[in-house]
């Protein structure tokens, strides 16, 4: 074989590698799908899809025309170079230089982008890039189901998942950001630079949004709003973990001319251990929460994510006991933080804030102190408990809680943010759509001489009576 052919069949290996990661990330959003459809009550179900449907085309497209430029061009700010500086000459050496040409790739009119010969690996980058961004939305998505209005959606969407959490990652997750070059910050599965982001974002979101109607009695105590179909449900999540694997199968770096999968730090790591640690942290976290929520269905599915999301953060360090250990204790302790959300009257709807803003605090700290020493690339700090506590830090306050409150508040002010009551106790299928997303349940309902939308006698409901 040519020299020619040998690097081709190494660039085409490496870009199929990520196409088809990518791909299967995909089905993250359809668990979402199908995970938040059936936690939303039957009245809901359609809106709380297409909300879903929406993630992907606005985070996509918002991602496209200036997220992963943020991802490029963040990385130096603020206390190595500006978002659009120090560089002039594109010909300047160095890390100035590497990243001007990053970011020059990643400008939407960037030929890098389009369908060339010369470059194969910016757009598939660009496509695994995009669907991190939708999942880190996604997870606001289910928390605040069934009240709030789709265009406040749409633009908390677009700051989540193509601007706050792109900062985050461009710093902590990207071989020229400055917590890791000048902290040694390590976060391989992005526990705290996605998870953490997203968790916190949703809960200073939902402190503005409020609890949906009923969901708590006079006294303040909450009641259970059940899942209309909680084996949905179920199933969505069993998705969203196929998804993982993709998820953190991209995390590996495997590029022409390596001779080994590196993460994102440039420390080695293997492919294999991504399957042996995701399906011990799955196993784990499944075990953790059926026994934290005393057996409680929607918690323990629940605790397989946060068991993933607990040892994500070294998930390339660790060994299989410390990854069973730390997705048994994260998983077990989820449940209880859900529940003090709940008593403190935050109606968190599939407990978003408890799997991804705690169990992604927790695994970005446990790097701190199980892998604490871990060599890094030469120059970079050794892995730290005080670089995970900043790090972890930055991006559930400054990326996470402050943007999100802040622009929920904003959009509250302006009477943008929620529903009507009346709305929302009609259901957003019928405000929104018209239409119930289980018709034949009014047919039914008749066939059994009562209405689908009161529960008396037809007789006395039809106006013809």
């Amino acid at each position: 074989m040519s020299p020619e052919s040998q690097e081709f069949l190494a660039t085409f290996v490496s870009e199929s590698y990520y196409y088809w990661a990518s791909v299967l990330m995909l089905l993250i959003h359809v668990g979402f799908l199908a995970y938040e459809g059936g936690a939303a009550r039957t009245k809901n179900v359609l809106a709380t899809m297409v909300k879903n449907l929406l993630t992907l085309s606005i985070v996509g497209l918002t991602f496209f025309f200036f997220g992963w430029w943020v991802y490029n061009a963040f990385s130096l700010f603020p206390f190595q170079g500006g978002i659009v500086g120090p560089w002039t000459d594109p010909a300047s050496e160095g890390t100035v230089g590497e990243v001007l040409g990053l970011v020059q790739a990643s400008y939407p009119w960037s030929p890098a982008l389009g369908p060339n010969v010369a470059d194969n690996l910016t757009g598939v980058f660009w496509f695994a890039f995009a669907l991190f961004a939708m999942t880190t939305a996604s997870i606001l998505s289910g928390a605040v189901i069934e009240r709030i209005k789709i265009g406040a959606y749409a633009i908390l969407a677009m700051v989540l998942g193509s601007f706050t959490w792109v900062v985050a990652a461009s710093w902590g997750w990207n071989p020229y950001g400055w917590l890791f070059t000048q902290l040694g910050y390590h976060d391989f599965g992005c526990s705290g630079l996605l998870h953490a982001v997203a968790g916190f974002f949703a809960l200073g979101v939902l402190i503005n949004l409020g609890p949906r109607v009923g969901k708590f009695d006079a006294q303040g105590k909450p009641r259970v709003i059940m899942p209309h179909n909680l084996p949905l449900t179920m199933v969505g999540l069993m998705l969203i973990f196929v998804g993982f694997y993709a998820f953190l199968a991209a995390c590996v770096i495997f590029v022409p001319g390596q001779s080994m999968e590196i993460t994102i730090y440039g420390t080695p790591m293997t492919l294999a251990s991504v399957g042996v640690s995701t399906t011990l942290a799955l196993s784990a976290g499944f075990i953790g929460a059926y026994i934290g929520s005393k057996a409680d269905p929607f918690y323990t599915i629940s605790g397989g994510l946060a068991g993933i999301i607990s040892a994500a953060a070294a998930m390339d360090v660790y060994s299989p006991p410390i990854v069973i250990l730390l997705a048994f204790v994260g998983a077990y302790t989820m449940p209880f933080v859900g529940n003090a959300v709940e008593r403190a009257g935050i109606d968190d709807a599939v407990g978003a804030f408890a799997v991804h803003g705690y169990c992604g605090v927790f695994g970005s700290l446990m790097v701190g102190i199980f892998a604490a020493g871990y060599p890094q690339l030469d120059g970079i700090p050794t892995t730290n408990l005080w670089a995970q506590v900043i790090g972890v830090s930055i991006c559930a306050l400054l990326l996470g809680f402050l943007p999100g409150y802040g622009v929920s508040f904003v959009l509250n002010k302006f009477g943008l943010l929620r529903v009507s009551e009346e709305e929302e106790i009609a259901g957003l299928d019928l405000v929104d759509f018209g239409i119930e997303g289980y018709p034949e349940y009014s047919i039914l309902s008749e066939q059994n001489g009562y209405t689908s939308q009161k529960n008396v006698p037809m007789a006395q409901a039809s106006p013809k009576a």
